[in-house]
């Protein structure tokens, strides 16, 4: 039985990719504050895939919460192969001087604080066991800064820090590390991003085609697939239409 731990599964690529693996036979524990979307998705997965599928609800931005839920995981589902980093969030796109404290507050968090967290429970299990992968969902704008972008480009470039250095200080116990880079996906991103204006989040995505959720569910799986002595360091993914964090974001916003 082969086990994968995805936060932030609600929705989008967490989501995507809970189902991905669950339709190749794997085994999925399933994380997420919204309870009840989260035991629909739950369900979903028994019921489509015939996979197991464990839901814990919890928000990856409190510690304590965080530690107690994971932690009350049945022995049986510890035996963790892949944990996905998959929460994360952007809010708003304001100039950094007239950003929000509290926005940043939470993106900081989550995107970070919330990945260590997470992260400093299943290691130990990992390192034990001399086995594993962690995917640390990161993005472009861990690669390049944009516009408006500033604390949220900062806390996905110490997402890529953080993949990096993991990468280094798990070599010795056989574990990989690699970091999905995607760029303009169409999920719930902009709709939290701009705290509910549809019809601005809809604008992000005009005028090309994105990539959709399930695009970076198949690298995410392909990335966790490799035979054991590859790894895959970091990928970077865009539409065709996007070249970099920049373009074409600076003439949709």
């Amino acid at each position: 039985m082969s086990i994968i731990l995805i936060t932030g599964v609600s929705s989008g690529i967490g989501k995507a990719t809970a189902i991905k693996f669950a339709q190749q036979g794997w085994d999925v524990i399933i994380t997420a504050r919204r309870k009840d979307r989260l035991h629909q998705i739950a369900s979903e997965i028994k019921s489509v895939t015939g996979s197991s599928a464990l839901p814990l609800d919890f928000d990856v931005q409190n510690r304590n919460e965080t530690e107690q839920r994971l932690n009350s995981i049945p022995e049986n589902w510890k035996s963790i192969d892949v944990l996905l980093n998959n929460a994360g969030l952007a809010r708003g796109i304001s100039a950094i001087q007239d950003g929000d404290i509290e926005d940043w507050e939470t993106m900081i968090d989550t995107n970070i604080k919330g990945l260590l967290y997470v992260s400093k429970v299943i290691m130990p299990w990992m390192i034990e066991r001399k086995k594993g992968h962690i995917i640390n969902l990161s993005s472009v704008a861990g690669k390049e800064v944009y516009p408006g972008g500033n604390v949220y480009c900062a806390t996905k470039h110490a997402v890529d820090a953080i993949n990096k250095a993991m990468r280094m200080d798990l070599l010795e116990y056989g574990i990989k590390v690699t970091s999905v880079n995607p760029g303009m996906t169409d999920t719930e991103f902009s709709l939290v991003r701009f705290k509910g204006d549809s019809g601005r989040a809809h604008r992000a995505y005009s005028g090309y085609e994105p990539l959709h959720a399930d695009d970076v569910a198949e690298v995410i799986y392909f990335a966790a697939t490799r035979p054991s002595h590859v790894c895959l360091n970091e990928i970077i993914l865009t539409p065709t239409a996007q070249a970099n964090a920049i373009l074409p974001i600076k003439r949709t916003l």
